[in-house]
């Protein structure tokens, strides 16, 4: 139902035709400018993607460190053990198995005494041993603790170099802005206007469907409904389409660079925020978001699915209709769009 109502909202409006030869270059640099963002937004979901792996070494990193230390109390312990036979033997000396047998008086006192020796010897002989296996032991966590700390290192230098390249394409990007004149801003913030009129009337209609399904939701239905043709391949339904409800919530909200709250998005940022508000953990990156789920055709999707755009550099949350909602691209805000006119599609994922 909510998909069929969608299909009946309006086509998002193009932007309107050139009238003169300084829009016409308006819109090509506009289109310079659209190239440029989703190479920073793909940057961007790179560098999203280091940083999860970055927090998961930090944890094995810290993880080791325990592990060091009590290897290191083990051998303090061990070396505490030897020193004190040491002492004890250097103090009370140790009888040669002649004065065992000499100073016994009785066979089983012989027997007693040098079975008490041989005791002796193994436990100093299993000391001896202790200390070596946890002398190896620290060498062992001492070079995986190095290992690991170089690869913390190269993750910290990759991610220094995804912010400069970052921040010297910005700075390109801002030249080019600051170069555009104020009928471009004017025609840019008309069209603006016009998505979020439109995107406003898609809520609307999504939250009509809804409230429909909802009063219809006790009918139940008797008899075959549907066939499967055979061979098809039938994929679970949804059951997150109430992270569709708290995107479209956040309509016109401004794309901010690594967003994932109400104060800014991200394009995989509003993903996470909207189903987290349903209960749902996701990874912050759209390349790790590519592994969540199951892979859905297009002809099968479903309010709630996660559509991928832009060789995985852009992603946004499927209405219906053949319309989605995401957080573009700097200078744009959360808005609806058709996966129609997007264009650079690559697949969808739906989470289970």
């Amino acid at each position: 139902m909510i998909a069929a109502l969608l299909a009946a909202v309006p086509a998002f409006a193009t932007p309107s035709p050139s009238v003169s030869a300084k829009q016409a270059e308006a819109q090509r640099v506009l289109g310079e400018i659209g190239e440029l963002d989703e190479s920073l937004g793909r940057a961007n979901e790179r560098l999203n993607l280091a940083n999860l792996k970055l927090e998961h070494v930090q944890g094995q990193i810290k993880e080791n460190r325990h592990e060091f230390r009590v290897a290191k109390h083990n051998l303090k312990r061990s070396q505490a053990t030897i020193a004190k036979r040491l002492v004890t033997l250097y103090t009370k000396g140790e009888a040669s198995p002649l004065e065992v047998i000499l100073g016994a008086r009785t066979l089983v006192e012989v027997l007693n005494r040098m079975e008490t020796e041989d005791r002796v010897s193994t436990l100093d002989a299993q000391v001896i041993g202790e200390v070596k296996t946890y002398r190896t032991a620290v060498k062992r966590h001492a070079r995986e603790l190095e290992r690991q700390q170089a690869q913390v290192r190269r993750l910290v230098a990759q991610r220094a170099a995804e912010q400069r390249s970052f921040q010297a394409q910005l700075a390109e990007r801002q030249r080019l802005l600051s170069s555009l004149n104020g009928e471009i801003q004017r025609m840019m913030a008309a069209q603006q206007a016009r998505e979020l009129q439109q995107a406003q009337a898609v809520r609307a209609t999504y939250l009509e469907a809804q409230a429909r399904q909802s009063q219809s939701a006790g009918v139940t239905a008797f008899g075959a409904t549907a066939a499967t043709p055979e061979g098809a391949t039938v994929v679970p339904s949804s059951s997150y389409s109430g992270a569709v409800g708290v995107a479209l919530s956040y309509l016109g909200t401004p794309y901010v660079w690594a967003g994932a709250s109400p104060a800014g998005f991200d394009c995989s940022g509003l993903v996470v925020y909207a189903y987290g508000k349903v209960g749902v953990s996701l990874p912050h990156s759209s390349y790790a978001l590519w592994n969540v789920g199951v892979s859905v055709p297009r002809d099968q999707l479903e309010p709630g699915d996660l559509v991928f755009f832009n060789g995985l550099g852009h992603m946004g949350i499927y209405i219906g209709g053949g319309q989605f909602v995401a957080a573009p691209r700097t200078g744009d805000v959360v808005k609806v769009s058709s996966l129609d006119s997007h264009g650079g599609y690559v697949g969808a994922r739906r989470v289970l």
